[in-house]
């Protein structure tokens, strides 16, 4: 065959392979939002929490924690962002998600490109060969590269391009749920400790007070001066207030340990427990400034639900593909030779179109079809659930926020009046105007509610904590060299080729996907 005959026939298997492309269809359903009917219905005033927005100036919700004014608390919850090994590992699943999506984008080149070679030494005995024994020796070499593509002609790699995709943008989402969650879990821990630190002090001032009511009962006892019924009964309510104290220093320790783990610590000692305010904030009425239902949407967990409802969609196009031939096109070159004379050189070259379709399935592809497409409905359903619960959780804090606050004051007034009852009780027990049962009632009822007033007030902060948490505060974008620290990294270069993924910038400002794309966007 000549060269330019040659030379036709590949420009017209271009030609075919340019129109081949261009005949390219996207199977499979594009992504849509799910609609969630309620939502743009909803509008809650916080229980009168919602800020005026031309008023003060409401807090950061990305560092909420820092209307507690703590420097403490401050320094455990960005030590916890460095340490804490579930958030390292939602980091790393960004890793391998970046990882995957390079894999699935390598689908658009050609899939098969590979270089062959081989060289042979072949050596023949013949013994009895007439004129005697001969020895005849060869070598061979060949050499070729295959080259096979195939065609995206029903989008299979790009619908997995845009799974991929979506599966990356979700573990972002996922990584900022996880900071969200540590926020509010070390909060809420240190508040914990510093509640229970306070209550072991408040069994100790009541187990004063009522130990030297016991030694006077003790001292009027053996004096005989009264029967031994004021003397047991001083007894059994100072034991009993001394007995609390073990068990409250039991959970305080328990409450350390729970600390020092999400720090990434081993149970111990923690220094910054010692620093602080070493008590309870005083909080200003909170004031949120956002429409509930936007910030809702803005909540990391949201975003990474809407994300795998997008790259659950692409699979249903991906399966769909199989329904329908899958055409390639193949090439190889190659060049074999030897160092005998009578065996010339040989260049082959070889260009075509390639065709493999699955007629008869029984039903595997259809149904396939059906688990993607349960698959997608599922993840709908999980991402309106996801919604639901954020806005319970939302109102749930809120009101928690308000009731916790009006209990607050109402305690407060509560512990002043069992303060006086108990002074009245004990001057009218020293005049002799009263038994030393209404001393007892009224030692017990201030230490009731003392402790009632405390526990209050931890309940007070943790409701604000999970406020600023159902709102979708205590996250922030962050950079790669945040979410991996760079020691651990050093280890993973070390160990495999990352090239520049290590390195590379994570997307700024992650939200939703886009309503109605015509594919994901691409980082």
């Amino acid at each position: 065959m000549s060269g330019s005959v040659r030379m036709r026939q590949l420009r017209v298997a271009v030609a075919g392979f340019a129109m081949a492309l261009n005949a390219c269809t996207m199977l499979g359903p594009d992504y849509r939002q799910p609609d969630v009917e309620w939502l743009d219905d909803w509008h809650s005033d916080l229980y009168g929490q919602r800020a005026d927005p031309a008023g003060e100036q409401a807090v950061d919700l990305g560092f909420w924690w820092h209307l507690f004014n703590d420097p403490a608390l401050n320094a455990l919850i960005a030590e916890a962002w460095h340490e804490n090994p579930s958030l390292r590992s939602a980091g790393l699943r960004i890793l391998e998600s970046r990882a995957l999506l390079g894999i699935a984008g390598s689908g658009l080149y050609p899939q098969v490109q590979q270089l062959g070679g081989a060289i042979d030494y072949v050596n023949t005995h013949q013994p009895d060969a007439p004129g005697g024994s001969r020895n005849e020796s060869l070598v061979s070499y060949q050499a070729g590269f295959n080259l096979a593509w195939e065609l995206d002609f029903w989008g299979r790699f790009r619908r997995g391009v845009e799974s991929a995709d979506a599966a990356f943008f979700a573990s972002i989402a996922n990584q900022q749920v996880a900071q969200m969650l540590l926020g509010a879990q070390v909060a809420d821990l240190y508040y914990a400790y510093r509640t229970t630190e306070r209550r072991i002090a408040i069994a100790r001032e009541n187990a004063a007070i009522q130990r030297r009511s016991y030694e006077i009962t003790e001292n009027i006892y053996r004096s005989g001066q009264q029967g031994e019924l004021d003397l047991q009964q001083a007894k059994t309510q100072y034991l009993a207030t001394l007995a609390t104290i073990p068990e409250l220093q039991m959970t305080l320790t328990q409450t350390r340990n729970a600390l020092a783990a999400v720090l990434g610590r081993p149970p111990g000692e923690l220094l910054e427990l010692s620093t602080g305010t070493g008590g309870l904030p005083a909080i200003t009425p909170v004031q949120i400034q956002g429409i509930p239902a936007r910030l809702l949407q803005r909540r990391p967990d949201v975003r990474a639900a809407l994300w795998q409802v997008a790259a659950q969609s692409a699979q249903i196009g991906i399966a769909e593909t199989d329904f329908y031939p899958a055409i390639s096109l193949n090439g190889s070159i190659g060049w074999s030779g030897s160092d005998s004379d009578s065996r010339p050189d040989i260049g082959t070259l070889a260009v075509g179109p390639s065709l493999r379709w699955n007629l008869f399935d029984h039903g595997r592809i259809a149904n396939n079809v059906r688990v993607q497409d349960a698959s997608l409905q599922l993840l709908i359903e999980q991402y309106r659930n996801t919604v639901l619960q954020a806005a319970r959780e939302i109102d749930d804090a809120a009101i928690r926020v308000v009731k916790t606050d009006e209990q607050s004051r109402v305690l407060h007034e509560a512990v002043l009046a069992s303060q006086r009852a108990l002074k009245l009780a004990q001057s009218r027990y020293q005049e002799g105007y009263a038994d030393f049962q209404r001393v007892l009632d009224a030692q017990r009822a201030m230490y009731t509610q003392t402790e009632r007033e405390l526990v209050n007030q931890g309940s007070h902060v943790s409701a604000v904590i999970s406020l600023y948490k159902a709102l979708g505060g205590g996250w922030s974008p962050v950079d790669v060299n945040d979410v991996i620290p760079e020691e651990v990294r050093d280890t993973m270069r070390q160990r495999s080729d990352w090239g520049d993924l290590l390195d590379y910038p994570l997307p700024d400002g992650v939200s939703a996907p886009p309503r109605n794309p015509e594919k994901v966007p691409h980082d």
